[in-house]
């Protein structure tokens, strides 16, 4: 089903937050998207109908909770080409690199004590292995972004060496919408015998993921940001990484015998979820998965790059704009800019208004922001499948308002 701007509307229509907030132009998807109708309910029909816990019971109860729970496993690991046994449950994907830098020296080799990044990483990607480097005595390095707002691919070789330990990257970055080229990148790494680890948050709802085609090591992204609950997320890792590694959290249901004096672990995946999980919410992440599915991601990614190409266009009529965009190359529907002298949060606030809502600040990114030279923060449109012409003609609108009102 190829999306059209009238069909974009009838979509909206699965969105009940939309007609709850009559008027809403909401351009904040990079943050978080909105849910529609199915998954919501989805959520609602487990707590009514199979809730309890898992791994727990032999009542029929909880084998029904029990199997919807796995079947969110395998429903993930089919979306992005992995096996079921692969995927580890975490609450985000802020989680999920947190776990990983707290046990992936593990399988460091001997000899290798620096790390990877680039200049565009959101701070999730970037402070726990910050706090890596300060325990283990290693060295962070990073890729430096060209004027046009894409990997120097010539500086991301140069930072490859025999010491290079993990490489860790955004696939698409929150701020510039840049695609890496993550297929390359790997390809790359692993001829050092560096980890590969890739954040996702902002590709996984956007473009065809398959983590056999690209190779890495690990692949870490959240359910909220593709239409799932909160509160769910997805750690990714080849199985015999994923077996090399000791469990973050320690408690029930990670536990395959405990005596008064020691314990050992249950198999992979489960030995990473201690606790009990986000049961409703890997519920709900399936339902987010299928509804995507339904619509198809070859067409959602259609109709956000015409999304995208529009609004690159009319923005750029506002004079005084900057954007903070490539000009060529593969992205997702994020456009960052600034206006005049006007301070992002004012924009905001004032966009707030209208009923428009975007983000303003540093984005999580904060010495991206210095490299970019937007010290005092971006405004940023973030769109989503559901998004309309009419959305960012409103965008457009309310910023010349906002700029008359500054003269």
């Amino acid at each position: 089903m190829k999306i059209t701007n009238e069909i974009a509307k009838q979509i909206k229509k699965d969105f009940p937050i939309f007609s709850h907030n009559l008027g809403l132009v909401y351009l904040d998807n990079a943050a978080t998207t909105q849910k529609p109708a199915s998954v919501i309910n989805a959520v609602k029909n487990f707590y009514e109908k199979d809730n309890a816990n898992v791994g727990r019971g032999v009542y029929s109860l909880a084998n029904r909770a029990m199997k919807r729970y796995d079947q969110t496993r395998t429903v993930i690991a089919n979306f992005i080409g992995a096996n079921s046994g692969e995927i580890v449950f975490t609450r985000n994907t802020t989680e999920s690199i947190n776990l990983l830098a707290y046990v992936i020296s593990k399988i460091i080799p001997k000899g290798k004590d620096e790390i990877v990044l680039t200049e565009m990483e959101h701070h999730s990607n970037l402070v726990p292995w910050q706090e890596l480097c300060k325990r283990n005595g290693f060295k962070l390095k990073f890729v430096k972004i060209t004027k046009d707002f894409v990997l120097d691919m010539k500086d991301f070789n140069s930072k490859l060496s025999d010491k290079t330990a993990i490489v860790s990257i955004a696939y698409a970055s929150n701020v510039l919408g840049t695609i890496n080229n993550v297929k390359l990148i790997t390809r790359l790494a692993r001829e050092k015998g560096a980890i590969t680890v890739i954040d996702a948050a902002q590709a996984i709802q956007h473009i065809p993921i398959d983590v056999k085609h690209l190779d890495c090591d690990f692949l870490a992204f959240s359910g909220h940001k593709m239409m799932g609950p909160n509160g769910i997320g997805v750690l990714y890792g080849k199985k015999e990484l994923l077996e090399k590694l000791s469990p973050f959290m320690f408690g029930g249901g990670m536990i395959e015998k405990v005596t008064f004096n020691d314990a050992s672990w249950a198999k992979t995946p489960e030995k990473f979820e201690a606790g009990t999980q986000n049961i409703a919410g890997a519920v709900g992440f399936a339902e987010a998965i299928n509804y995507i599915k339904k619509i198809g991601i070859e067409n959602i990614t259609g109709w956000e790059a015409f999304l995208l190409k529009y609004a690159l266009k009319r923005l750029n009529e506002v004079k005084g704009i900057k954007t903070y965009h490539p000009n060529s190359g593969e992205k997702v529907p994020v456009v960052s800019f600034t206006l005049d002298s006007i301070h992002p949060h004012d924009i905001a606030e004032m966009l707030n208004e209208k009923k428009i809502a975007i983000r303003a600040g540093h984005c999580c990114a904060m010495p991206l922001m210095s490299v970019i030279k937007a010290n005092g923060g971006v405004c940023r449109a973030s769109f989503y499948f559901y998004n309309t012409l009419e959305d960012i003609d409103a965008l457009v609108d309310s910023l010349r308002e906002i700029q008359e009102k500054f003269k």
